[in-house]
């Protein structure tokens, strides 16, 4: 009786119900994270047994590159068990490596030809949303046109401060980390990106290229706004971590414009 009473009042808010291939898609990009979750679990268990057995390149390498692969394949062992060991965590990598690759192939499709594929193509204009990141965000979002303003998506995010006001104090907190734990870190893997200087060049470049001007002019103003943002809160001595957050929360407000900038355009057709 007390739903029904709210509902007839307007209290209650309406949430978003996935279709079908928007519970896939979100299932597809998930199962790249688990997979990805799993490849560092195998290169960490790889050093763990390196370490153990104070094994180490003559010369300096970089993890993990094809020289550093090269070089874990050619390791002499005197014993059988441990040479055993090390082949069968490698031939887990390689089966990872390939899952990842079958996955992204996936991803890159849905990107180009799904429902969705406008939007992703459009979220790309921004400096460190790239294909992937592209369709996770929208894969855990589904619909921007629930939200009424930027701020209500912010919110949504979790990225948002916590407040405590009584009378003329106002007291702001750690964010609430509430609403989708993917999407957050998927925006502050993001985030990092516009620590530098804004520039047009690369793959960002290439992934402006046949966008409206609309939407690039979105993508520049997202540029210099948030690495002002960052150096100003750096200034203040706040810790990088602090202002990737912030930086975080407000490219959440510029996807959000990007979103309804396209929405207004297939209303307007």
């Amino acid at each position: 009786m007390r739903l029904a009473q709210l509902l007839r009042a307007g209290e209650l808010t309406r949430v978003h119900v996935p279709t079908p291939e928007e519970e896939a898609l979100r299932d597809l990009v998930r199962m790249r994270e688990d997979v990805k979750e799993d490849r560092a679990r195998i290169r960490q268990r790889i050093g763990k047994f390196l370490l153990r057995h104070q094994i180490a390149p003559k010369e300096p390498l970089r993890r993990w590159t094809a020289k550093y692969r090269l070089w874990l394949g050619r390791i002499p062992f005197e014993s059988a068990s441990q040479r055993l060991v090390l082949q069968e965590m490698l031939h887990q990598m390689d089966e990872n490596e390939e899952r990842l690759k079958r996955l992204e192939a996936a991803i890159h499709e849905e990107a180009t030809e799904g429902h969705h594929a406008p939007l992703i193509q459009a979220l790309q204009t921004l400096r460190g949303v790239a294909e992937t990141t592209a369709t996770g965000i929208v894969a855990e979002v589904c619909s921007f046109t629930r939200f009424g303003n930027a701020k209500a998506f912010m919110g949504y995010t979790g990225l948002v401060p916590r407040e405590y006001s009584s009378g003329q104090s106002r007291w702001q907190g750690n964010i609430t980390k509430s609403g989708n734990t993917h999407l957050r870190r998927l925006l502050v893997e993001s985030a990092w990106s516009y620590r530098y200087k804004p520039a047009l060049q690369g793959e960002l470049k290439k992934r402006q290229q046949g966008k409206s001007p609309e939407i690039q002019a979105i993508s520049w103003k997202a540029q210099h706004r948030l690495h002002r943002k960052y150096t100003k809160m750096l200034s203040k001595g706040k810790p990088s971590g602090k202002a990737v957050v912030a930086v975080a929360r407000e490219l959440s407000g510029f996807i959000w414009s990007i979103a309804r900038e396209l929405e207004e355009k297939r209303i307007n057709r």
